[in-house]
C-alpha cells in the first residue's frame, strides 16, 4: 500500500484555509462586539470632571478653557477590551491668541475670550512643526459693539513655552496627575495657546489632491474652521538650547484629529484600536526613557491610520472585511515606513 505523501502546496493550502478561518472568526467577532458606545461612558465622565478641575486649579478665574482629547474623544466605538487608561485634557489660555505670521489681528472672536488679549505671530523655526511666538498686539474689547480694537507691539518679544499650571510629572508638553486619593483616571494636561486660523505650515493640507474623496468637503470645512493650537514643547534636539528649550512651540492638529477621526467608519476604528492594542500589549512602546529617539507611539499608529484612510478606496475598507489581514498589511507599511526614516507627518509636507 502506497504511503500518501501530501504536496507541499496541498499543505500550504490548507494551513492557509484554517488562517483565513480564524481571521474570519476574529473579524465575526469584532464586528459583532464592538458598538457605538453609550452616550455617556464613565470615561467620558470622567474627562468632564477633570476638565473642570483643571480650571479650578488655574491661578486665575476663567484663565483657561478646557478640552478633552486623545482616546476619550476619538473612540465612538467601545472597543473590544476596555483601553482608556487616562485622560488627556487641553487647556488654552484665554487670554493669549496666535495668528500665522502676516495675517491681521481677528476683529471678533469666541465668548471664552477675556476683554484684553495679547496676540502672536507664528514664527517659523528651522524645523517643520515647530515655531516661535512673537508678540504682534494688543486686542481690547469695544464695549459698544463687542468687537477688538488692534494695538501694535513692534518691541519683539517672543514668548516662552513655560507653563503655569501645577506640575507634578510631566511628559513632552503634558502634565501628568495621578488623583490617587479618588476613582478618577489619571489625566495628563497640556496647556497650548490657540490659533483660531488654520496655519499656514499646514496649507497644502486643505488643497492636496485626494483620489478617494475622504475626507469630505464637509469634514475639511469643519477642520479648517477649528484652526489649530500651540503647545509648549521644544524638540528633542534643541532641549539642551538654552533659549529655543524655553521658547520653541509645536503645533497641535488634536482638534483636527478629533473630527477626522469621528468621520470614519466602524471598521477604521475598530482597525485603529487593534494597532494601538497590539503595540501596547507587544510592550513596542516601552523604550521611551532609553532610546526616545527610536521610540514608537500611539501617534505613529494615528498617523498611519490617517493616511490609510485617505489614500486607500472605500472598498478596501468594505469588501471582504478581514481585520485581522488589514491590520497585519498596515504594520507591514508601518514597518517599511520607519525602516526608511520617511514616517511623513499628516498635515505638515515636509
Amino acid at each position: 500500500m502506497k504511503r500518501f505523501t501530501p504536496k507541499l502546496s496541498s499543505v500550504a493550502e490548507t494551513a492557509s484555509c484554517k488562517q483565513r478561518s480564524l481571521d474570519d472568526v476574529v473579524t465575526d467577532f469584532l464586528l459583532r462586539t464592538c458598538l457605538l458606545r453609550p452616550r455617556k461612558s464613565a470615561a467620558a465622565v470622567d474627562a468632564a470632571l477633570h476638565c473642570g478641575l483643571a480650571r479650578a486649579t488655574t491661578l486665575e478665574e476663567d484663565a483657561y478653557t478646557t478640552l478633552a482629547t486623545g482616546s476619550v474623544a476619538e473612540f465612538y466605538i467601545e472597543p473590544m477590551l476596555p483601553h482608556i487608561s487616562d485622560i488627556d485634557v487641553m487647556c488654552h489660555y484665554n487670554i493669549s491668541l496666535e495668528i500665522p505670521r502676516g495675517h491681521p489681528p481677528p476683529t471678533q472672536l469666541p465668548a471664552e475670550f477675556h476683554n484684553c488679549i495679547r496676540v502672536s505671530e507664528i514664527i517659523d523655526s528651522h524645523l517643520p512643526g515647530y515655531v516661535y511666538l512673537r508678540l504682534r498686539y494688543f486686542l481690547i474689547e469695544c464695549r459698544d459693539n463687542d468687537n477688538y480694537s488692534a494695538v501694535e507691539d513692534n518691541r519683539g518679544i517672543y514668548a516662552p513655552n513655560i507653563s503655569v499650571l501645577p506640575r507634578n510629572d510631566v511628559h513632552g508638553p503634558a502634565m501628568c496627575t495621578d488623583p490617587r486619593d479618588t476613582k478618577l483616571l489619571p489625566v495628563d494636561i497640556v496647556v497650548c495657546v490657540r490659533c483660531l486660523s488654520w496655519p499656514t505650515q499646514a496649507a497644502d493640507w486643505q488643497i492636496r489632491h485626494r483620489n478617494y474623496g475622504w475626507p469630505d468637503s464637509a469634514t475639511l470645512d469643519r477642520v479648517i474652521r477649528n484652526g489649530c493650537d500651540v503647545v509648549g514643547v521644544a524638540h528633542r534636539q534643541c532641549r539642551q538650547h538654552g533659549w529655543m528649550a524655553t521658547h520653541q512651540w509645536r503645533l497641535s492638529f488634536s482638534r483636527a484629529e478629533i473630527v477626522l477621526i469621528n468621520s470614519w467608519m466602524p471598521v477604521q476604528q475598530i482597525v485603529y484600536h487593534m494597532l494601538r492594542y497590539f503595540i501596547k500589549t507587544e510592550r513596542l512602546t516601552d523604550c521611551v526613557e532609553k532610546f526616545e529617539a527610536g521610540t514608537l507611539s500611539n501617534y505613529h499608529i494615528k498617523t498611519l491610520m490617517l493616511w490609510a484612510c485617505e489614500l486607500k478606496p472605500k472598498r478596501w475598507w468594505t469588501e471582504n472585511v478581514n481585520l485581522v489581514r488589514m491590520c497585519v498589511q498596515l504594520l507591514q507599511t508601518l514597518a517599511k515606513l520607519l525602516t526608511d526614516a520617511r514616517c511623513q507627518h499628516y498635515f505638515i509636507n515636509d
